[in-house]
């Protein structure tokens, strides 16, 4: 193991040496990172103020200023904006001051400014800072500055809707990680960063990737604290997409021991939205609705979870306003992108079949945009659902069948079983048993697997309903019509209470006739009654 790799070890002899005379200010920087990097993030802070100070009373101007701009980037990172604020200023004064206007420093301070563009909206603005701090990182050949200057360039362009250009800036950037020397605060940034934006365009080949990178280089410096929790939080969500539930749930719980620790660090609420997500899947409904309040505390709006937590409880129509509220206030197309599936789900639950389809719609323009395999999966699902809320079983199937290739090629176990559902579903109302049969075991088996407590006790009730109740080939959609007709409501009565348009409601009804083979209301409710067609179904 190399000595930069033991930081505990690093921080006690820089320590005792410290203790026994004051150190230099470049020993200083080296005692504040291994501080850091142990978590004594205070002390850190203190010790790089000392080392600052130092460089100026040495009348080292640039080292000074390099100085205040890792502890300003630092503050930065804990969450702490008015004192980050303050020592990137500082380092401001200090290089007009001085008259350093040409050096690396000045490109250095360009970051803080261009991290508040982009974190405002403003991606043009941000990249153009982007482009002048790279150039002067490569003037000046400071690998610091380029990468981290490199990084913001890709992010701007993916805020930008250049996914593709953006994505190809971030690998070439990961890439120096592994071949230039970087400052190990920079190089743990830089992965977090990179790791957070391929998974928010939903690249998860990518994430997966460059977290498997951030976990071996958290594993060859085990006392390492800053990132690792991040790493765990984001390894979780891995693990869980590819079926590992109980491990997920460990490496999330880790996180957010890791992340919690004094002084805490806002990653944490990511950390418990998983553990939120987790518990949802697996049936423990109150750990689940725990978490999520959480990470709310934490600063992580529990959205979608805690409304599909809602649907899963019973709660439809709390469900709806929860995630209707969220969407609502929600601008930015990758946060809209991370709710809209949930969206879809949640209005076909309560009926606002015409809302689910303009959902989709919007969520098949973002797949477009962004061209990634899991939103393209994510569209197909959503559609195929929709289309089989609204009785349109053949493009319901078509739809579902493209989402279980995408997902197999990803191997992503849930979403197939889920997938499965549905297509079983669709063979059921096309009256194909067999095929009905196929897909309903295969998306119990998985279920099964992943103990997926919810979605088996939803599957076991579709199953003892195929059992015991024959419904003459009418859709789930169909059979609500029936029992509106049954009722004695008007067309126009059933698509105010369906949520669907009147010519809906007559094609409905004449498919209805058609299938129970009678020509009026009257026959057909005859017909209901007498063959119990009702009885249970709607349940």
């Amino acid at each position: 193991m190399q000595r930069f790799e033991k930081w505990t070890e690093t921080y006690l002899r820089l320590s005792t040496a410290d203790e026994e005379a004051p150190l230099e200010p470049k020993e200083l920087v080296s005692y504040a990172l291994a501080a850091y990097l142990t978590g004594s993030d205070a002390e850190s802070y203190e010790i790089l103020e000392r080392a600052h100070h130092v460089y100026l009373d040495q009348k080292k101007t640039e080292q000074a200023v390099r100085t205040a701009f890792w502890l300003g980037l630092m503050l930065m990172n804990a969450g702490e904006r008015a004192r980050s604020s303050g020592w990137i200023s500082r380092g401001e004064r200090i290089l007009t001051s001085e008259e350093c206007l040409d050096c690396a420093e000045k490109g250095l301070l360009l970051l803080p400014q261009a991290y508040g563009a982009l974190s405002s909206g403003d991606s043009s603005k941000a990249q153009k800072l982007f482009d002048q701090a790279a150039a002067i990182g490569e003037k000046f050949h400071d690998p610091d500055l380029i990468t981290l200057g490199r990084l913001g360039q890709g992010q701007s362009m993916i805020q930008q809707g250049d996914v593709a250009d953006g994505i190809r800036l971030l690998d070439e950037t990961m890439i120096s990680l592994e071949t230039e020397k970087i400052f190990p605060v920079a190089k743990g940034i830089i992965y977090c960063a990179v790791i957070e934006t391929c998974r928010n365009v939903w690249d998860l080949g990518r994430a997966q990737e460059w977290t498997s990178t951030l976990s071996r280089w958290c594993e060859k410096q085990p006392d390492i604290i800053p990132f690792r929790g991040q790493c765990l939080a984001r390894r979780a969500e891995i693990i869980q997409f590819h079926g590992n539930w109980n491990k997920a749930l460990e490496e999330s719980e880790d996180a957010c021991v890791v992340l919690t620790r004094p002084p805490g660090e806002p990653a944490a609420g990511e950390a418990f939205y998983r553990k939120g997500e987790i518990l949802r899947l697996l049936g423990d409904f109150k750990k689940a609705e725990d978490s999520y309040l959480e990470a709310s505390k934490w600063g992580r709006k529990p959205q979608p979870g805690l409304a599909l937590l809602r649907l899963a409880q019973g709660h439809d129509y709390a469900a709806d306003a929860s995630i209707r509220n969220t969407l609502k206030e929600t601008n930015e197309t990758i946060g809209r992108a991370e709710l809209l599936p949930a969206f879809v789900q949640i209005m076909i639950a309560v009926n606002h079949t015409e809302e689910a389809e303009k959902a989709c719609k919007e969520l098949g323009n973002i797949a477009k945009q962004f061209d990634k395999p899991y939103l393209h999966a994510t569209y197909a699902y959503c559609k195929g659902m929709a289309f089989l809320a609204e009785g349109n079983v053949l493009s319901a199937l078509e739809h579902l069948q493209s989402a279980m290739k995408l997902w197999k090629m990803l191997q992503l176990p849930y979403e197939s079983a889920c997938t499965r559902e549905l297509r079983g579903l669709v063979y059921r109302e096309l009256n194909d048993k067999d095929n009905s049969d196929v897909e309903f075991a295969a998306a119990k088996w998985i279920f099964e697997k992943l103990n997926a407590l919810p979605d088996l006790a939803r599957i076991d009730r579709l199953l003892i309903r195929e059992r015991h109740h024959k419904t003459y080939g009418l859709t789930l959609r169909e059979l609500q019509v029936l029992g509106q007709l049954i009722s004695g409501k008007t067309n126009r009565s059933m698509a105010d209470e369906l949520f669907i348009s009147e010519r809906t409601v007559d094609r409905h009804v004449s498919n209805i006739f058609k299938k129970l083979d009678v020509s009026s209301r009257v026959e057909a409710t005859a017909f209901a009654i007498k063959n119990k067609i009702l009885d249970d179904i709607l349940r």
